[in-house]
């Protein structure tokens, strides 16, 4: 098998190969599907609607931490708010 060509470490792209290898068996042990190119279809679905959902979450983390931050700084004395 050739290695993988990436900007990232060795480490962390067989991470994501054995991730994504994983999420592609559980399909075609599901029964669902047989072909393996609609398989690798259904795990690229999953993992887009993964990566979606986790930025959907760091927004609202984001939006809260924010909140919090403009409740906060008003009882801070003045010389230690900023912006």
């Amino acid at each position: 098998m050739r290695p993988l060509r990436t900007d990232t470490s060795p480490e962390h792209a067989h991470e994501v190969a054995n991730y994504l290898d994983a999420l592609i068996r559980k399909v075609l042990a599901s029964g669902a599907v047989v072909e393996s190119s609609r398989a690798v279809v259904l795990a690229a679905l999953q993992v887009t609607g993964e990566l979606f959902d986790a930025r959907a979450s760091l927004d609202e983390t984001n939006a809260s931490i924010a909140d919090l931050s403009d409740f906060v700084r008003p009882l801070l004395p003045p010389s230690k708010r900023a912006g």
